[in-house]
């Protein structure tokens, strides 16, 4: 585990959500851990932040 986590809260963004997650990983800086709160989302959130590779993901689900 790494000393940085950048948090980033969703909920039913997937208009914009790819262009977030893609500019935070692009970061110059890149030993981070990304922590994702999706907060109950109804819309296809989960399976954009499904679709990147990357091991500094960390996705937490919250169900109302």
């Amino acid at each position: 585990m790494t000393g940085i986590t950048v948090l980033m809260p969703v909920y039913n963004d997937a208009k914009y959500l790819k262009h977030s997650v893609k500019s935070i990983l692009n970061q110059t800086y890149r030993d981070f851990e990304f922590l994702i709160v999706d907060d109950g989302s109804e819309d296809n959130t989960e399976e954009i932040i499904s679709d990147f590779r990357d091991s500094r993901i960390n996705l937490q689900k919250n169900r109302t």
